[in-house]
């Protein structure tokens, strides 16, 4: 994530003239209900010390459990806010801490610039990346900026330049000390830093339904509520311009992760973030649709006619061979795009002779077309007609599992993310002496051709959940998959080139392909198959990194690109009061 901000006085005020443009005019009902006509109207003014921050942590909450919780208060506040359910502390790998996730969100800069990784603040560096209490000091001289934490090392590390520190022993004081500083002084910045939830789900885990998880979160709801509240009673409040954001530091779980896994899955990282002003609209920014991404790069396709044999045979004769117990999991994504349809081209699997067509063995498996769908046959006799077509030019997932239950074993088959029928196949034999093929093989008539490609294959030694099977064979696979060391074979069939299909799993089984076989390029947005993440993807949700610039923006502290913030500003709806 590198999205350097270069904001000027006059990019500000462009961006928020802008803003401004088109809105609709109301008076609804929210959170600090409607605002007194007096109310200044100074969001794109130049500052007079009107403008303030209150700036609420939320340790340890993930996005996910506000959504399912939906907090009283805090869902009022969506109702008036720019926020997410899907915020992420950062799009790295490391593994997540408080501090790193503290130090990220009040300087603007990831981990590799401040150096924070573990809780004891080793490594700390400000000196490149300093905090919004430095920053805002060096700008405005007679800023009151107010940190009040209930962890030490908050405060300690972080807050050297705030104007007033309190260290607190709990959720409870620090709301306290909060009413207490709303109602008496005149501060420019209000830091709160609530630890509770993070507490609790150390403890008992960090999902909605922990019930000592929830309740923490439930408890702090209540202080956001109470401390909104004062912040409403304010003698001065007519005249103020409160931006309040709520925002969690880091999610809960197992943190850290491998390259190419999806970072929105990481719960130890996802976080709810909200910028609340009772003028702006309500604006939910989710993550993107995992099938929003396209299915692109190379696969290996294979023709067969009466004069062409386009076929890839595994090295190893035994992989593939799943006998008459066990259970097994295999999957792998084809393209079928003949000119028409066929019947017993045999695309996949170990039961028949692969150079051409002819009878089904006694023993073994495999799927063959039928018109424009296909059959999944096994132990010569044996056939399960799918009746799905997949003769469409489009990219679609198979997958069969085999599992056990009692003394019957099953056969599961899968198409396209749903469960398509089940069968008893007790005593049945999955192993054939043949070795398990790719491609329809050579017809011996028009009508049996076929031209099919081929990606993403892979065998598994246990039978996946069908939850995970069904999201799995979307995905475009790599080693970041549920029990990698499970993988009996895994062949991602993208070389581009060559006549190998290269396993990326442990065993190093290739499959050689022959010189009738080509290679398909192609960009396809598939309801069917999921392509790859991008990094970018990353930054369109507000995250921690995201935070400083917009305070500094609400401020009117112009940011130069000497500071090398890389977070993203992200500009409210703003709902402007009748006059």
């Amino acid at each position: 994530m590198k999205r350097i901000m270069n904001l000027n006085f006059k990019h500000l005020i462009a961006i928020m003239i802008m803003c401004l443009v088109g809105l609709n005019f109301g008076c609804n009902k929210d959170f600090e209900n409607t605002l007194p006509k007096s109310y200044k109207d100074n969001v794109a003014s130049l500052g007079d010390g009107s403008k303030k921050v209150l700036y609420i942590i939320l340790d340890g909450v993930t996005g996910a459990s506000i959504k399912a919780l939906a907090p009283q208060n805090i869902t009022l506040i969506n109702e008036k806010a720019t926020y997410t359910f899907d915020g992420l502390t950062d799009d790295n790998l490391n593994v997540m801490t408080n501090a790193a996730a503290w130090t990220t969100m009040l300087t603007g800069a990831e981990y590799t610039t401040h150096n924070v990784t573990t809780e004891d603040f080793s490594d700390l560096n400000l000196q490149p990346i300093p905090t919004i209490f430095t920053r805002i000091k060096s700008t405005i001289s007679n800023a009151r900026m107010v940190s009040i934490a209930s962890t030490a090392a908050f405060n300690d590390k972080l807050a050297g330049d705030a104007t007033v520190k309190q260290n607190l022993t709990d959720d409870a004081a620090v709301k306290t000390a909060v009413l207490s500083e709303l109602s008496t002084n005149n501060p420019s910045m209000v830091v709160a830093q609530f630890h509770g939830a993070e507490t609790a789900g150390a403890a008992n885990g960090y999902t909605a339904s922990t019930p000592a998880y929830a309740n923490a979160i439930k408890t702090i709801d209540t202080y956001i509520g109470e401390i909104l509240t004062a912040l409403k009673a304010r003698k001065g409040f007519s005249g103020e311009n409160w931006l309040v954001v709520l925002a969690s530091n880091k999610g809960g779980g197992v943190s850290g992760g491998a390259v190419g896994s999806n970072i929105y899955g990481d719960m130890s990282r996802n976080t709810y973030v909200a910028f609340y002003n009772p003028r702006f609209s309500s604006f939910l920014i989710n993550k993107p649709d995992d099938n929003s991404y396209p299915f692109l790069g190379q696969a290996v396709r294979m023709v067969s006619n009466v004069t062409t044999n386009g076929q890839a045979l595994l090295s190893n004769a035994s992989v593939g061979d799943f006998g008459t117990s066990g259970e097994y999991t295999f999957q792998m994504k084809v393209r079928s795009d003949g000119g028409t349809a066929s019947n017993y081209a045999h695309f996949c699997g170990n039961m028949s002779n692969y150079t051409a067509r002819e009878g089904l063995n006694a023993t073994g498996w495999d799927y063959m077309t039928w018109g424009d769908s296909y059959y999944f046959s096994f132990g010569g006799a044996y056939a399960i007609n799918v009746g799905v077509n997949i003769r469409d030019g489009k990219w679609h997932t198979l997958a069969f599992k085999l599992f056990n239950s009692g003394a019957t074993r099953y056969v599961a088959l899968f198409q396209d993310g749903k469960k398509v029928i089940t069968a008893d196949i007790t005593g049945k034999d999955f192993t054939n002496p043949a070795a398990l093929h790719l491609g329809p093989g050579k017809a011996t008539s028009t009508s049996d051709g076929a031209s099919i490609s081929f990606r993403d294959v892979a065998i598994y030694n246990y039978a996946l959940t069908d939850d995970d099977l069904i999201v799995n064979m979307k995905k475009e696979i790599s080693l970041v998959v549920p029990n990698a060391d499970k993988l009996l074979g895994c062949w991602p069939a993208n070389e581009g080139s060559g006549t190998v299909l290269k396993d990326i799993s442990a065993a190093k089984n290739n499959f050689t392909i022959n010189a009738a076989t080509s290679w398909l390029t192609f960009n396809e947005a598939s309801p069917f198959v999921g392509g790859n993440i991008s990094q970018e993807a990353y930054g369109t949700v507000p995250n921690g990194i995201d935070i400083p610039v917009m305070i500094y923006y609400w401020m009117n502290i112009a940011v130069p690109s000497q500071w090398g913030l890389t977070g993203k500003l992200y500009s409210p709806k703003v709902n402007l009061p009748i006059n």
